[in-house]
């Protein structure tokens, strides 16, 4: 009887320790962006986890700028917070190089990777390895309000120049009124303002060094791109300029406070959106501006899901960024959210879609600007170089902030155009000769 009970016992005890085993959901640590698609993936990855009881989404979703200084700090010092960072064709390439991120490897026979589109793949990759997932894809283009360009008497041209935005800007601006001519990034940061004013830089003639890695922003080109930059943001733009990247511009627009803005092509999305936009029936769209060159005018980028060679949980982090960058995802956000809000820019399914072609009247558009953006030829002169917006170095990182903060200070009023310069000058020949780019 004794021996019945106690083996009854143990029996209990071993069904209890696998059930508890069965149970012992993997924690998956993702760090990712605040922008609207990833607020949408975040929401629907309750959905992945039903269907993934051993996998736990653990989420740290930052501002832009904080993100990249979080998951540069974490995968440069190996601390191995996170299982899955968000990150772009800047970082790719350059983390994989150091050996700090796993090579994707192992997915589904299904995810169909010949599906992504090749430039997208090929930033994301190092020797021919990929290294991160695409989640979305941009180039930037100029979103504009149609009714007040008519109000002005004006049209857009297909091919905008800059001198054309100038003018349009000072048609539609009506500050009474709340609404101002032009919306730009003026939030300091490589990724921020740096984005869009790298393509001004560009397409002015301007780069960010000669060919002998000297920095050149102290040259004309770089003084007449932002000088105009400056002052058609003090004439035309909203209050506190200085203050708005991506999140804060796309709201502007969407409220109706802004009759141009250039941008990431992903923010069409929500600007369609008749349930996110006030003017969703009042946008249109162009090329993004051009000057003296149309060279590097409008750049190539991703967000993209990695994972750091730290990871204790490689395996369940592949298996996550496999299903939010599958076919299958974007059809479940095309249902479940609008086919406008589909995650753009990877996968060349997704433009065959006659659901998404339907609903995003921008799509073939933004498809034909990032096959046109060409890292590899981005500017006038030759550089040593690639990348349009960014420079694809590891250094650039630190000088694409300094060099940012100086021009907000410049566009906020606390120094002067030629200070701000030569500031940034400075800092960045400082950086080249310290990582022994210049003697």
């Amino acid at each position: 009887m004794k021996t019945d009970v106690l083996r009854s016992s143990l029996a209990a005890v071993v069904l209890a320790m696998a059930g508890t085993q069965a149970y012992a959901a993997t924690t998956v640590t993702i760090a990712t962006v605040n922008n609207n698609d990833m607020i949408i993936m975040q929401r629907l990855s309750k959905q992945f986890e039903a269907a993934n009881p051993d996998i736990k989404l653990d989420w740290v979703v930052l501002e832009e700028n904080v993100l990249r200084q979080r998951v540069t700090t974490d995968i440069a010092t190996k601390s191995g917070q996170f299982d899955v960072l968000t990150i772009g064709t800047y970082e790719a390439p350059i983390w994989a190089k150091q050996g700090w991120l796993a090579e994707i490897t192992g997915l589904p026979a299904d995810y169909d990777l010949d599906d992504v589109l090749k430039p997208v793949r090929d930033g994301l990759s190092y020797q021919g390895k990929l290294y991160a997932l695409p989640f979305y894809a941009e180039s930037s283009m100029l979103f504009y309000r149609k009714d007040l360009v008519e109000k002005a008497g004006m049209t857009m041209p297909e091919q905008p120049t800059y001198d054309d935005v100038a003018k349009l800007a000072e048609k539609m601006t009506d500050k009474a009124a709340g609404v101002y001519g032009i919306c730009l990034r003026g939030k300091p940061g490589w990724g921020e303002n740096m984005a869009f004013l790298s393509t001004l830089i560009n397409t002015y003639g301007g780069q960010w060094f000669d060919e002998k890695w000297t920095p050149t922003i102290d040259s004309p080109e770089w003084k007449k791109a932002v000088g105009f930059y400056i002052e058609l943001l003090k004439k035309y733009g909203p209050p506190g300029a200085a203050s708005n990247g991506f999140n804060e511009n796309l709201a502007l627009f969407a409220s109706g406070k802004c009759g141009m803005w250039i941008d990431a092509t992903s923010a069409a999305g929500k600007l369609y959106s008749k349930a996110e936009s006030q003017v969703a029936d009042k946008t249109g769209f162009a090329r993004a501006p051009v000057a003296v060159t149309p060279k590097g005018s409008h750049w190539l980028w991703s967000w993209a899901l990695g994972i750091p060679a730290t990871s204790k949980a490689q395996p369940e982090a592949r298996k996550f960024i496999a299903w939010a960058t599958s076919k299958p995802y974007i059809e479940r956000v095309g249902k479940e959210v609008g086919w406008a809000s589909a995650p753009p820019g990877t996968r060349a399914s997704t433009y065959a879609n006659p659901n998404y072609v339907a609903a995003a009247p921008f799509a073939d558009f933004v498809l034909k600007s990032i096959n046109e953006a060409n890292p590899n030829d981005a500017t006038l002169k030759k550089v040593p170089y690639t990348g349009v917006q960014y420079v694809g170095i590891p250094e650039f990182q630190s000088i694409g902030t300094q060099v940012g903060q100086a021009i907000a200070g410049a566009l906020a009023g606390t120094t002067s155009l030629d200070d701000a310069l030569k500031v940034g000058q400075a800092a960045a020949t400082r950086a080249m000769r310290q990582a022994g780019y210049l003697k």
